[in-house]
């Protein structure tokens, strides 16, 4: 049952970033597309912060993401969840993923891997105990297909292309494939727009999805902001944060990045509502990559 049920709407979409560092001008941009796409359809528009992989938070990113929020003018229309708060539930599932059969332990580990980028089934018939080992999802060799309404048609066999893949860590971690589909389902989900980096993330999702009984999406990647190094805006590149202080001019630059219709420089309220009354997905460019050069 999805905890908005009594609110739920046709739309469904949320923005959920990662406390691994501030909030930087891609963030920015997953979120004015993500709340003005719901918000042009009536729809509800929340906000998650995925913070599974506890030891790799950024000190001081979490309060910078709720500070930017505020000043940005995204308000949510449920309360924020936090996903360091809902590991008994991830847990749960994974316990209903072994109860089938359609999970397994693994003893392997990075330097057993070696290079290797597609797991080779190696601990699928072991048997191993489930105890202080990384827990491995079994996939099937099939093609799995979506339409992305930017990207287009885009498909992957994971039995060829990556293998049995890690929804929880020998560290104890709960992967981030696992609990994004789990909350989006809990959620109540029904779009997803996120940026083009994680648009080879979205077999794995629907796979999960499939073997849990959840209903199929809709999907969006956006375009991603590039640097003059020619990498994506990311914390990992040391990508400038947003400054909640320049608001409207960063909020300005977001829309017109996504070739939305200008709007005035107002307060940020103001500005969202003119941008949301003005969406239209068909001006966004239908490519992985912005050509325009952002810090």
């Amino acid at each position: 049952m999805s905890e908005l049920q009594s609110m739920q709407s046709a739309y469904v979409g949320r923005f959920a970033p990662s406390p691994t560092g501030p909030l930087h001008f891609g963030s920015l941009l997953t979120a004015v597309a993500s709340y003005c796409d719901a918000k042009s359809q009536n729809g509800t528009w929340l906000v998650r912060i995925e913070d599974t992989d506890i030891p790799r938070i950024y000190p001081g990113s979490e309060t910078h993401i709720l500070q930017c929020l505020d000043a940005f003018a995204f308000e949510p229309d449920a309360d924020i969840i936090f996903q360091k708060d809902r590991l008994d539930l991830y847990q749960d599932v994974l316990n209903q993923l072994q109860q089938q059969d359609l999970v397994y332990a693994c003893q392997c580990t990075r330097k057993m891997l070696g290079s290797n980028a597609i797991y080779a089934g190696t601990c699928r018939k072991l048997k191993l105990p489930f105890d202080h080992q990384a827990i491995r999802v079994k996939v099937s060799d099939q093609l799995i297909c979506f339409d992305d309404r930017l990207q287009g048609q885009h498909c992957s066999n994971l039995a060829h292309e990556l293998g049995d893949f890690v929804l929880k860590r020998r560290d104890g971690i709960i992967n981030y494939q696992l609990a994004v589909v789990v909350d989006d389902y809990l959620q109540g989900m029904t779009h997803v727009v996120r940026g083009a980096d994680l648009l080879d993330n979205t077999e794995r999702q629907i796979w999960l999805g499939q073997l849990l009984g959840y209903p199929r999406l809709s999907y969006m990647h956006l375009p991603l902001a590039m640097n003059a190094q020619g990498q994506k805006l990311s914390k990992q590149n040391l990508a400038q944060a947003l400054d909640p202080t320049q608001a409207p001019q960063l909020l300005q630059q977001a829309i017109a990045a996504l070739h939305q219709l200008p709007v005035e420089l107002d307060c940020p309220a103001r500005m969202l509502a003119q941008a949301v009354a003005q969406w239209d997905v068909s001006r966004i460019p239908r490519t992985t990559q912005l050509a325009q050069i952002y810090q």
